[in-house]
């Protein structure tokens, strides 16, 4: 697949999985306040189970070779750790420093991490040929 169409429908499942964080966030935010990290991390969670589902059908269909649970896996560690640790300290300061809105402060999070979550699936995520993890 051309780079550019991957990039497009990385941003596609993207901006699904951004609706996805955002509408849970908004609901645990409503239904059952807690600290807005913990409501984070359960929204991050989700929208990441979700992406993964849409980039295995769509953006990197054509890298099925590697084992479902071992790609679930390269994409837990690299765009959820971004997702999770980019979130986090990024909430943090926004909401506690800055004093912006907690969605306010998720869109700028998701966005900021954006750029480095499509390198690490093109790269190690759904890369061609992998190599063992050591």
């Amino acid at each position: 697949m051309n780079i550019f169409i991957r990039w497009m429908t990385f941003n596609f499942v993207g901006a699904l999985g951004t609706a996805v964080q955002l509408s849970v966030l908004a609901l645990l935010d409503r239904l059952a306040p807690a600290h807005y990290l913990s409501t984070s991390a359960g929204a991050v969670e989700l929208a990441l189970l979700h992406n993964f589902l849409w980039h295995t059908r769509l953006t990197w269909a054509d890298r099925g070779g590697e084992r479902r649970t071992r790609q679930l896996l390269r994409f837990h560690l690299s765009n959820g750790l971004i997702s999770l640790g980019g979130n986090f300290a990024l909430m943090r300061l926004l909401v506690q420093a800055r004093h912006l809105p907690v969605l306010v402060s998720s869109v700028v999070a998701i966005v900021c991490c954006g750029m480095v979550n499509f390198w690490l699936g093109d790269r190690w995520a759904f890369a061609e040929s992998q190599a063992p993890i050591s």
